[in-house]
């Protein structure tokens, strides 16, 4: 199987049409045209369906796209890994869910660099799925997820509780519902949580997927949102942000996965796990000021 075919394959389905497909591969669309069909194939099934619109994928191809996107990130690891840099020893690939990158995503990279300055970091941030995707197939040597799934080979520790905040722009009690309320989609607990907390029919103006957008929008356009105290900490203290009187609080386990064997051979690794288990990601809650 051809990997040039796999990766045109997922380009098509990113951009859903072969023309911009080919466009961002800098080829002609016979060519975009040709490549499919010689995965199809290989495959022996139609993968893209041709609609007025550009393609969209077929039940085989909605299969495929999983093992397709593997594919790719194997062999990008593959490259990155065989070609260290002169001076280096081995790669640490660290993977992150997007949502804990401020704060607790970037004290790791941070440490590792500065414990290991031999060995070269791949990063890697994504959602949830992405992160479930990269320790099942061993992509990534340690992660930091909400919802790490139980994987061969990897140990599994609970690293710092998550609190989130109800905050607001203005200093206020908590209300029924604020007409300038931003929700921010934690995640399937926080849903029902939330759900369960504010039994209202009205709709949040904004819905962020991301903590940092959504406490950056509402410092510019002012509003409240539930957002993880560790962003929200230094806010709060210099008085820009106010935690919401009387809210309720949500908090959710933040969890390193770590692939064993592999971490066990790094001599820095036990230095690293104990100084994260005072590092200042986890806000101290007791000195936010309700």
């Amino acid at each position: 199987m051809n990997l040039s075919h796999v990766h045109t394959f997922l380009v098509v389905v990113e951009t859903g049409n072969l023309n911009k497909a080919a466009t961002k591969l800098n080829v002609t669309q016979s060519t975009v045209t040709a490549r499919i069909n010689a995965l199809e194939d290989v495959i022996g099934q139609k993968l893209l369906r041709r609609i007025k619109s550009g393609a969209e994928l077929t039940a085989a191809g909605s299969k495929f796209l999983r093992h397709a996107q593997i594919m790719v990130q194997v062999w990008k690891q593959a490259r990155h890994d065989t070609s260290l840099p002169k001076g280096f020893d081995d790669v640490c690939n660290f993977g992150c869910v997007d949502s804990l990158w401020p704060s607790a995503g970037e004290w790791w990279v941070n440490s590792l660099r500065a414990a290991c300055p031999t060995i070269a970091l791949n990063v890697q941030c994504g959602n949830e799925s992405e992160n479930r995707l990269w320790l099942s197939n061993a992509i990534v040597d340690i992660a930091i997820a909400y919802e790490p799934p139980i994987t061969s080979g990897f140990t599994i520790d609970p690293l710092f509780e998550d609190v989130f905040l109800e905050v607001s722009t203005v200093q206020r009690d908590l209300m029924r519902w604020d007409p300038m309320y931003v929700y921010v989609d934690h995640g399937e607990d926080f849903r029902r949580w939330h759900a369960g907390a504010f039994p209202v029919d009205e709709t949040a103006i904004v819905t962020f997927t991301n903590s940092s957008h959504a406490l950056n929008h509402i410092l510019s356009w002012g509003g409240s949102a539930y957002l993880p105290a560790r962003i929200v900490a230094q806010h709060i203290q210099d008085g820009r942000l106010f935690e919401v009187k009387d809210a309720p609080r949500f908090s959710r386990t933040c969890y390193l996965a770590r692939n064993t064997g592999r971490t066990s051979k790094w001599p820095w690794w036990d230095t690293i796990c104990n100084n994260a288990k005072s590092a200042s990601y986890s806000a101290d809650i007791s000195q936010i000021r309700g």
